[in-house]
């Protein structure tokens, strides 16, 4: 008896690459430079239509403009994010121009860093305007289009590590991006039903911001001129090009990573970090409860020494 032969495997049977983004639609707020733009461009890069949106005209079109250049589709929404209008606006765009909407990646976000006793109300006010109401006003219009187009979706809001940590002299951007890790979360309980994933990513780049911290200001100078950064920086600060950020945008908004929800990943250099939830450390119990004596001696005795430090900590570059 002769062997039979497989029939052979024709194109159109080969499973399809779960990481590709062919005719899926993302909107990526504050994409007009920086993290957003590699962002906008890695996603169009793996097959994503996307919208691409920035309170300044010229930089949205640009990056619009680049993801056409390289063969994709873009289309522009310029206005600042926190409204409901905006975020309407951004879905709108996206099932207007492309027919559907897949992911809604909030990245939008200003700076006002101030310690806390020189913070105004209106600084304060303006950073939690972008980034915490930004990112629940869009994501509360994907949410609306997911849940009726029935076909999934993807929540893709951007933290930092000043959220995971504390950083000195960002009492709100700090509170913003704690804010947005918790949403996340919450998110991912409330949208499981509805095929919806919520992921934060804590991204850490060279960027005009990290070049004005001293301990990066060399090596900053040094990548502008096109220099290799050192594998000390890469590795042990997490710190590359904003391109090196976007593959964790792109698997995320992904099929691939269809199971994964409510966690905060990072991604910056060579180093890929997933963060812990919040976690009980230690408990004691008391009968009848506590006095402030008792917990002076306990704190002393035992529970000082599991104690966690605020702020990050760097490897040395030297």
């Amino acid at each position: 008896m002769s062997a039979i032969s497989p029939d052979p495997i024709s194109p159109d049977s080969v499973r399809p690459d779960p990481i590709r983004l062919d005719a899926r639609v993302a909107v990526v707020t504050g994409s007009g430079r920086g993290l957003g733009r590699s962002y906008a461009l890695a996603l169009a890069d793996a097959g994503a239509a996307v919208v691409v949106n920035d309170v300044d005209a010229d930089a949205a079109e640009e990056t619009a403009d680049l993801v056409r250049t390289a063969g994709g589709r873009a289309a522009t929404v310029v206005a600042a994010v926190g409204s409901a209008e905006t975020a309407d606006l951004l879905v709108s765009a996206a099932v207007g121009e492309f027919g559907r909407l897949d992911a809604m990646v909030t990245n939008a976000g200003v700076l006002r860093d101030r310690v806390l006793w020189k913070t105004s109300d209106d600084e304060f006010d303006l950073v939690v305007q972008t980034h915490l109401r930004g990112t629940f006003a869009c994501a509360r219009a994907a949410a609306v289009h997911f849940r009726a187009a029935g076909e999934g979706g993807r929540l893709i809001l951007i933290g930092s590590p000043a959220g995971q940590f504390g950083s000195f002299g960002q009492t709100a951007y700090s509170a913003v991006k704690a804010g947005i890790v918790a949403m996340a979360r919450t998110w991912s309980l409330e949208l499981a039903r509805a095929q919806v994933t919520a992921n934060a990513v804590i991204p850490t780049a060279m960027t005009a911001m990290t070049g004005t911290m001293p301990i990066y200001a060399a090596a900053y100078e040094s990548f502008l001129a096109g220099e290799a950064l050192p594998q000390v920086i890469r590795r042990e600060h997490a710190l590359g090009s904003p391109d090196d950020v976007a593959p964790l945008i792109v698997w995320l908004a992904s099929e691939a990573s269809a199971g994964v929800t409510g966690q905060a990943i990072g991604l910056g250099g060579d180093r890929l970090t997933l963060y812990a939830h919040p976690a009980v450390l230690e408990t004691r119990d008391a009968d009848g409860g506590w006095t402030a004596a008792a917990i002076h001696e306990l704190w002393t005795s035992e529970l000082g020494a599991s104690a966690q430090p605020s702020g990050p900590t760097f490897a040395p570059l030297d």
